[in-house]
């Protein structure tokens, strides 16, 4: 196979930051400026399309061969580009360095990777790119020294333009260079058409509700300036938005200082006997920054001219795990619906009856953040299907530890809160049933299946919601240690997993947990070393640079180097509990991409998944009941492993 690596320059009046690729490349003056390429060993060329050089011939053949491989560093903006600039290639022709190296650990980025990798700095992406991009890709500001032009065109800057054409080719170069250096570790093929498979549902985007959307918008407008206009009324303040000045009205008002104005601590401060404005206030400055809200915003910005939004998922945007993540609009963290009425609710949003939706929802900032899963439809005619796995982390870490009384739950009943309550109270399961005194021991089974899998303790039952479901501080440690004693192999899996990384990283021998493989990978070219996990997929967990090091209990533990809090190249250290979630989330993960592929292979059309659900925009003859038999069929790699799915069928999205 000869390779063929690109990387493009264009331009577009469409922000892309804010309105994605798609809408970017949809506008009517996208244009590809520059296309730099290098096939198999020989130098980078340049093709100046903006000073109308051609590409070569041979060059336009190789788009179109399926004898030739086309890689690019994220590589999915080259495909899309491309194929809107009239250069039509297949995506299956194609593979993303990117994608390639999140699968290795290292992060997004050409640069950010670069650095990661090792690159030498003469292989490494220029630093003047974002000026140029500035200067040739976006436009400028007309004004009377240059002349009202709307463009900074290569005449304009000659000296400019040569050093964006090396910036272009560097790219190339830097990209070349990453790869060479993860294909000593393969990503496997099926890896490769889950891309594939997640670029096609990117480019085919999911429709909005354009009269949902204009409603909101409009009463979400009418709903700021009735609120500002009563904190004004309320304070008499100039601008009872600014945080300086509201502080000090509240400061004035009830004498207690205010560290910041966090919604924990507006939350906080709701909770104490204040004088009635003063609540009034705090319940303004709720609404005011409720950010969700802002989504509505990022849709019509990035609503491409056909009411569909794309680009909504990203392809193993969670490192490590493989995991997707959310882009734009942000499908993993759309906030819950609760209202029952959603169709009557919606109704209202798009007559832009905003007192009528006052009158009978009462707060209306919450109404419209609820109703913002229900901006997004199936197509003219098709419905959406949606369904998710039941419990399926819970499922999973019980199948790989294989602690047979939660699998025989799966196998028959499924209440695993009530048949965890039984096992931590040793009370008959038959017992746990409303209207039993009995039944408030479900609360805590629940809570501690959902947060103590992963060797969490009383904090994580806190995070989880123990304090707000009604339970005492006091009875947490008992929870953790009831569930732990009930969960023997669970817990023997987090040890196991603990001294498998660490023996592997010591001695660089494999060692093997049923199910898994620590490896201590690495090449004597680059100098590059991983801790991998092979899982029971094939699919391997990477771990960079990894050494052992006494972690903050002064007990060994792995360290390596991976993405950090703010998002730079930092050393990390892990454990046994939270390797194992990363174990237990990548193998879900590995069993939504089974089921992806299943979907496809019915020929229907997924147009987003948010963690273990997938929303299908679906012909009308499509039943959940046959998404949910996709769902629960054995997977070869898993014997044993008992999968469940549920879902339903709605004429526009909504958590059921």
């Amino acid at each position: 196979m000869r390779h063929l690596s690109i990387d493009i320059e264009t331009k577009s009046s469409v922000d892309i930051g804010k309105a994605g690729l798609y809408k970017y490349a949809q506008s009517p003056d996208f244009e590809i400026l520059l296309f730099a390429y290098k096939v198999d060993e020989e130098d980078v060329e340049i093709v100046d399309l903006a000073q109308r050089e051609r590409v070569p011939g041979e060059i336009l053949e190789a788009l179109r061969s399926p004898e030739v491989v086309k890689h690019a560093y994220n590589a999915a903006f080259e495909w899309y580009c491309l194929n809107r600039a009239g250069y039509v290639t297949p995506v299956w022709q194609w593979k993303c360095t990117m994608a390639h190296g999140l699968y290795c650990g290292y992060p997004a980025g050409l640069e950010r990777a670069g650095d990661a990798a090792g690159l030498p700095q003469d292989k490494r992406k220029l630093t003047v790119g974002k000026a140029l991009i500035k200067y040739f890709c976006v436009p400028c500001k007309p004004t009377r020294s240059n002349g009202g032009r709307s463009w900074n065109l290569p005449k304009h800057a000659p000296e400019k333009w040569e050093l964006f054409k090396q910036y272009c080719m560097q790219d190339v170069v830097s990209e070349n260079e990453i790869l060479k250096r993860l294909d000593l570790f393969p990503m496997p093929m099926d890896e490769e058409r889950l891309w594939q498979m997640d670029v096609l549902m990117n480019a085919f985007g999911v429709r909005v509700d354009t009269e949902m959307l204009e409603g909101a918008l409009f009463i979400n407008a009418v709903c700021e300036q009735q609120l500002t206009e009563e904190a004004v009324s309320l304070t008499s303040l100039v601008n009872p938005n600014s945080e300086k000045q509201l502080s000090a009205w509240l400061y004035e008002r009830t004498g207690d200082e205010v560290p910041d104005m966090q919604k924990a601590t507006i939350s906080e401060m709701l909770k104490r006997d204040y004088p009635e404005d003063v609540h009034r206030m705090l319940e303004i400055r709720q609404q005011l920054k409720k950010t969700s809200i802002e989504k509505y915003t990022t849709m019509e910005i990035s609503k491409c001219a056909d009411d569909r939004i794309r680009g909504v998922t990203q392809f193993y945007g969670a490192g490590r795990t493989g995991r997707w993540a959310g882009r734009m609009v942000q499908m993993q963290n759309l906030p819950r619906n609760y209202i029952k009425s959603l169709d009557y609710a919606r109704e209202t949003v798009k007559k832009k009856n905003y007192s009528g939706l006052k009158l009978l929802y009462g707060n209306v900032k919450d109404t419209l953040s609820q109703l913002i899963r229900t901006a997004f439809i199936p197509s003219e005619g098709n419905k959406f299907v949606v369904a998710d796995f039941s419990a399926i982390e819970a499922r999973v870490i019980a199948w790989l530890a294989g602690e047979q009384w939660v699998n025989e739950v799966f196998a028959t009943h499924g209440k695993i809160y009530e048949a965890t309550a039984s096992q931590m109270f040793h009370v008959p399961i038959e017992k746990i049933v409303k209207g039993n005194p009995e039944y408030s021991l479900r609360q805590k089974g629940k809570v501690a299946t959902l947060a103590l899998g992963y060797q969490g303790s009383t904090a994580a039952l806190i995070q989880m919601g123990a304090l707000d479901m009604g339970l005492s501080e006091d009875e947490l440690p008992d929870i953790v240690q009831r569930w732990r004693d009930a969960n023997p192999r669970i817990r023997d899996l987090w040890w196991k997993v603990q001294q498998a990384s660490i023996a592997c990283v010591q001695t660089a021998q494999p060692q093997a947990v049923p199910g898994l493989i620590f490896a201590l990978e690495g090449d004597l070219v680059y100098g590059q070393s991983f801790l991998t996990v092979r899982l029971p997929s094939g699919r391997k967990l990477f771990y960079p640079r990894p050494f052992i090091s006494d972690d903050q209990f002064g007990r060994p533990a792995v360290h390596y180097y991976g993405i950090g809090k703010n998002k730079k190249w930092v050393i990390l250290s892990t454990y046994g509990g939270k390797m194992t979630e990363n174990i237990v989330q990548a193998i879900a993960r590995d069993c939504l991409a089974e089921v992806l592929k299943r979907i496809q292979e019915k020929g229907l059309q997924v147009v987003f998944h948010v963690h273990d659900e997938v929303i299908i925009d679906a012909p009308q003859n499509v039943t959940v009941d046959e998404i949910c038999t996709l769902m629960a069929e054995p997977i070869p790699w898993a014997q044993g492993l008992m999968l469940k799915g549920a879902g339903f069928e709605s004429a526009y999205y909504m958590k059921d």
